[in-house]
């Protein structure tokens, strides 16, 4: 028989002893131990059927509502039947009670749903749906045991199940360990899959902002979903989907009865936007699929310090210092001697390059202390040699622009340059 190692389920490292941290990626408790299969065992293996692709059947995706318009909008337009989806988000971000309200939503539209609660008791689960006003027929259980809850989820045949969440569940290991959470995660899974169980698994997020537990949780489900705080709101976004969008997003507010889409994030988040500031400029962002007009700040300041600082808030920080190398080298810009802070107003956090020509102007407004036209919305990204290029879905932007009230617009097909920007602006005040 040949001899038992132990690999490490993060990184890979194979050890004949199971170690309490891996020496290659620093996990610990993360090692799990596997028996190679003798030459006898391997021959009598015989591998699965081959197909032409011509030959398999196609499987049409048949969708059904989550209940919650923002949620659809994420997921590209409802739940597919075994669909396994990851939650994550920090702690009281309001992830359970999301899952209560489309656990509620899908129950009343008739489908049978299994709600587990690994972290709360079932009074306490009651408690929340009472105060979310939750009337669909639900039901519950603190089952946490792997092949307990493998056996009752055989047995009711629901058609969706949340998990509250995956790092209570017992298996192999103690339980939010990375051997157990891997262990669940791959169980749940292929037991959704061959049942067509729509599952809803709650993550845990470590201080990095990850699902804690192996990365390859986030591998084998087939949507991971981030709930985020963005200042007096809250962000669904999508980092995975095997069946729509990645980097979709849902805004909620958080209100009484829990957890309410916002249908309008422009207007929501330039509702408390000053008028007649310099170092202020409206953007037009694409986060996902969906156009969104933001508030970019700026502010500068004389630097006491002999390194000036750079800030970056809610933007890549990256581009945010191209920008600003562009702005003194293309236009002559005095920068060494200030701090430069740059906003994006709301808490929205959002890597898209069509930012980069608001961020120039609002940069330029600041050091100038000269406002920017009140209905002006500005979208590019910029190069290098200081030239405005062309973005992604702009005919979206600009229609979002127009519907957010905007009359005049900045972008790749009006200006070729920053500085020609610049320029259209100063004409502007005069």
């Amino acid at each position: 028989m040949k001899k038992a190692d132990y690999r490490c389920v993060e990184c890979g490292y194979v050890t004949p002893k199971p170690l309490g941290r891996c020496p290659g990626c620093g996990a610990w408790d993360s090692f799990q131990r596997t028996v190679p299969d003798s030459p006898a065992t391997a021959a009598r293996l015989e591998p699965l059927p081959i197909l032409r692709l011509a030959d398999v059947p196609p499987n049409e995706e048949v969708r059904f509502s989550s209940g919650v318009g923002e949620v659809d909008r994420v997921l590209g337009g409802g739940f597919v039947p075994g669909e396994v989806l990851l939650l994550g988000g920090e702690p009281g971000v309001g992830k359970s009670t999301l899952l209560l309200q489309v656990a509620d939503r899908l129950a009343r539209s008739g489908k049978r749903v299994l709600y587990v609660a690994g972290e709360e008791s079932l009074s306490q689960v009651r408690l929340r749906a009472g105060r979310l006003g939750v009337s669909g027929d639900l039901t519950l259980s603190r089952e946490t045991r792997l092949a307990a809850l493998e056996a009752l989820l055989e047995a009711e045949r629901p058609d969706a199940v949340v998990i509250d969440s995956i790092q209570t569940i017992e298996a192999d290991g103690a339980p939010g360990s990375l051997v157990a959470v891997r262990q669940a995660t791959q169980a749940l899974t292929g037991l959704a899959k061959r049942l067509g169980i729509t599952a809803l698994l709650v993550g845990h997020v470590t201080k990095e902002g990850v699902v804690a537990g192996p990365k390859v949780i986030e591998h084998v489900v087939d949507a991971t979903l981030y709930l985020e705080t963005a200042g007096l709101f809250r962000v669904l976004r999508s980092t995975k989907n095997r069946f729509g969008p990645v980097g979709e997003v849902g805004v909620f507010r958080m209100e009484e009865a829990g957890l309410m889409g916002v249908e309008n994030p422009s207007e929501a988040f330039l509702a408390e936007r000053p008028t007649g500031v310099p170092g202020s400029v409206v953007a037009l962002t694409l986060s996902g699929e969906r156009a969104i007009a933001l508030e970019v700040q700026a502010l500068a300041a004389r630097s006491p310090y002999a390194m000036p600082k750079r800030v970056a808030q809610g933007l890549d920080a990256r581009r945010v210092d191209v920008v600003l190398a562009v702005l003194e080298r293309r236009l002559g810009l005095r920068l060494g001697h200030l701090d430069v802070y740059v906003n994006l107003a709301g808490g929205l956090r959002v890597v898209d390059p069509g930012l980069d020509l608001a961020v120039a102007l609002a940069v330029y407004s600041a050091v100038m202390a000269r406002p920017l036209p009140e209905h002006l919305a500005v979208v590019g990204e910029v190069g290098l040699a200081g030239e405005v290029r062309s973005v992604e879905a702009l005919e979206q932007r600009l229609k979002e622009g127009k519907r957010a009230g905007f009359t005049e617009f900045l972008h790749p097909g009006v200006v070729r340059s920053v500085e020609e920007a610049v320029t259209r602006v100063g004409q502007h005040e005069g």
